[in-house]
């Protein structure tokens, strides 16, 4: 019996063997793109890695250096060996890609800036960084950004570091006059423990409302012995290397006691930040019931931020709270002091910039009043100075360790979702293809007129910034150091007036010691010693 087809039953049809033929190719294109992608990636070489890995423990023994030497030396002269990108293997479940070059760190944080934007978890986040409630070590994500854009709206946002002006102003007197007793009184002062008491007490009266003068930095104040003890401890362990980092299950032994001193390390600072905290809490409850709430400090402004029973990410408010105030004295007071006592230490190794810098502030500024923050922008060679002096010893030699959230490639390698990833700023801004000369203290590099040497394009401007990726003191991208500006103001101010104020020089007029000691803010090894001369009218102290 013969089928009869209306005109619908064909059009249905062939709209049927046309979707076929449609999805056919679809799977055969899908098919195709993905042996590509396949193929590519098979193409693709790992990234390479220097020879004699051992069993269990990768390269770790590449890591050990001599002499306690900072690990920024230490991958230094292994890029000199394999490059300026190569690949470490930490024990048997870890690949560390270590980068130098500015084409590598471009690649890094403007290329491929999103894919390694999370932080490695690491025994430095979980036990000194309230399990990663710190957001310089917290994972990519809301929590990190809801907790940095609070502290950079309350505390390192240009509008806050210009509201704070008179507060800088006002430690870097106390210094000066600090100073000028010590030095009228002994022959010689030992001024990297007079700036980071300054340090200490700028971040300290921003982030908690306390001030803690020299005079009561003595035995009896358990509060400044603890913190300043504290954060001291904590700088040099956020820089060491933990066994169980590479090799987790090895934790429990903890053979280098790193774990353990982390552990009461944080307990020593955060039974300091809880008093503080409850303090806080209890002010704003009496401002409460009589005159409204009132911000004068961070704490208070992260207290009015967050609500009472506010849990981000698994963290409580107050954590969260006791976690941000603890990193921000760690990078503010840290970092600044560390950067001053280099810039006096090159600065005494080459008097005839130390001359030249103190010629410049008698010319702009004179010697009947001290410089302010507003005559900074005319000092260009001032600026030039702590410029170089971040080129030659950063404040942060080394990036946090981050992590690939997806597979990418760098200069034409196969990276793997994972893998982690340290910028070495150290290495990277003595390239001697870039910086002529390059360990060498030559501000001049930084100024314009300089027509020999890299320039910065940003040299006219008081901040260290610009997109130049050879030169990256403070990072860049989504994890770059957002207190740059607030920190770089204070080195600025007290360089300025240390240099109008003071003729310095060693004992007996030998070279400074330039050893590097360990941490995270390559510290200078041992404290810098002057001899100290007023150059002003003694009225001005």
């Amino acid at each position: 019996m013969a089928m009869e087809f209306s005109s619908d039953h064909v059009q249905t049809i062939v709209q049927l063997l046309a979707l076929l033929v449609i999805i056919s190719s679809v799977l055969k294109l899908a098919s195709q793109t993905s042996k590509k992608k396949r193929d590519a990636k098979e193409r693709l070489r790992p990234v390479p890695e220097p020879p004699g890995a051992l069993p269990l423990i990768g390269h770790l023994h590449l890591l050990r250096g001599q002499d306690q030497e900072p690990v920024a030396r230490i991958l230094g002269g292994l890029a000199d060996r394999f490059g300026s990108l190569f690949s470490l293997r930490l024990g048997h479940q870890h690949r560390l890609l270590v980068v130098s070059s500015a084409e590598m760190v471009k690649e890094c944080l403007a290329t491929n800036d999103k894919i390694f934007a999370t932080r490695a978890n690491l025994a430095v986040g979980k036990y000194l960084g309230y399990n990663n409630a710190i957001f310089a070590l917290a994972p990519y994500g809301q929590y990190w950004r809801d907790v940095r854009k609070i502290s950079i709206q309350e505390l390192l946002s240009n509008h806050a570091v210009e509201m704070r002006k008179p507060l800088r102003s006002s430690e870097v007197e106390s210094l000066i006059k600090d100073v000028h007793s010590l030095a009228t009184n002994k022959k010689v002062v030992n001024i990297s423990d007079r700036l980071e008491e300054m340090a200490f007490n700028i971040i300290l009266k921003v982030l908690v409302g306390k001030r803690f003068s020299s005079g009561e930095y003595a035995e009896n104040n358990s509060e400044a012995n603890l913190i300043r003890s504290g954060i001291k401890e904590a700088l040099y362990l956020s820089g060491v290397f933990v066994l169980s980092d590479a090799i987790p299950y090895l934790e429990w032994m903890d053979f280098q006691g790193h774990v353990s001193s982390m552990k009461k390390t944080a307990k020593k600072i955060d039974s300091v930040l809880d008093v503080w905290l409850a303090e806080h809490i209890r002010q704003k409850r009496e401002r409460e019931s009589t005159e409204g709430d009132h911000q004068s400090d961070l704490m208070d402004a992260m207290l009015s931020s967050l609500p009472e029973d506010a849990v981000m990410s698994g963290h409580t408010r107050d954590t969260i709270i006791r976690a941000t105030t603890m990193i921000l004295i760690l990078t503010g007071a840290g970092s600044t002091a560390v950067a001053l006592t280099w810039a006096l230490s090159l600065l005494l190794n080459n008097p005839t910039v130390l001359k030249a810098a103190q010629e410049e502030i008698d010319v702009q500024v004179g010697k009947d009043k001290w410089v302010q923050e507003s005559d900074i922008k005319n000092l260009n060679y001032l600026q030039a100075i702590v410029k170089e002096t971040l080129r030659v010893n950063p404040a942060g030699p080394v990036t946090g360790i981050r992590e690939a959230m997806e597979d990418c490639t760098l200069g034409g390698y196969h990276v793997s979702k994972g893998t982690r990833m340290i910028i070495n700023i150290w290495k990277l801004q003595r390239d001697p293809r870039v910086w002529p000369n390059a360990t060498e203290f030559r501000p001049e590099r930084f100024m314009k007129t300089s027509h020999h040497d890299h320039a910065d394009t940003s040299s006219s401007d008081p901040n260290v910034v610009g997109q130049q990726f050879e030169y990256a003191p403070f990072s860049y991208g989504r994890r770059s150091c957002p207190g740059a500006n607030f920190g770089l103001q204070v080195v600025y101010l007290a360089l300025a007036r240390l240099l109008q104020g003071f003729e310095m020089t060693t004992m007996g007029g030998m070279k400074v010691d330039m050893r590097e000691g360990l941490g995270i803010a390559l510290p200078k090894a041992d404290p810098l010693q002057l001899v100290l001369k007023p150059r002003l009218p003694m009225e001005l102290y």
